[in-house]
């Protein structure tokens, strides 16, 4: 098992953090992926790809972006395995390795920030707080700041990329209505070259969108088209 370098006073120390049964955790705080908690009890990777151990589907995240290891003397460290946009260890590029002590915060792009614990009992009750809204009658429920969504009550995994989740919030927010698709590509495509968008483009959001819902509720069509007007939610 390989073993970062020595490079600062807290990496010397050499302190084992893993305890049979009390594992070292990784909590999960702004970004898509907020409130979750991941046990540390074997290499863990981090990453876009669905199979990596904490998935975070976005753009901006590589396919196998950051790796966290348990080290020969039970530390655990983490690494950043050549991502496009970076690894962050206390708010500073991560370059190489670096054990994790408890407390650290890490940020893996610019899209989710983590906090590592070397024991659960050591976490904050706000770090695990499951933000869940509560929006009376509504059979979805958004969390717009972590981007997290749940239908009927179960929480959809992993979280919607970001122009999912963008679309599903502005038919949220407007249930019932139809919105037009130059609205839809408007808010949706923030900040692009909207002429550049294509009329295919956001059908296929659309059909994304519809087959993420229905992986918690397939016999309920929350996307209806309106033909020659646009798209409805209806809950």
């Amino acid at each position: 098992m390989r073993q970062p370098k020595q490079n600062d006073e807290k990496t010397s120390t050499g302190k084992s953090y893993v305890n049979p049964g009390d594992y070292p955790v990784i909590v999960a705080l702004q970004g898509p992926l907020e409130g979750k908690k991941w046990e540390v009890e074997n290499e863990m990777l981090i990453g876009r790809d669905e199979e990596c151990a904490i998935a975070l589907i976005d753009r901006q995240v590589s396919r196998v972006h950051a790796r966290v290891s348990v080290a020969e003397n039970g530390r655990i460290f983490l690494e950043d395995l050549g991502s496009k946009n970076g690894t962050f260890h206390k708010g500073k590029p991560l370059e190489g390795e670096v054990f994790l002590d408890d407390g650290d915060v890490f940020q893996v792009a610019m899209i989710q920030k983590f906090a590592f614990y070397v024991s659960d009992a050591t976490v904050p009750l706000e770090d695990v707080i499951q933000h869940q809204p509560v929006a009376p009658g509504r059979r979805i429920q958004l969390n717009a700041k972590s981007r997290r969504v749940w239908v009927n009550g179960e929480e959809l995994v992993p979280s919607l990329s970001a122009p999912q989740f963008r679309l599903l919030d502005v038919l949220w927010q407007q249930s019932g209505k139809v919105v037009s698709r130059n609205d839809l590509i408007a808010q949706v495509w923030q900040g692009e070259e909207k002429e550049g968008i294509s009329e295919q483009a956001l059908d296929a959001l659309i059909r994304r969108l519809r087959s993420r819902l229905a992986e918690v509720d397939a016999d309920t069509e929350f996307l209806v088209t309106v033909r020659g007007h646009g798209l409805r939610l209806e809950e």
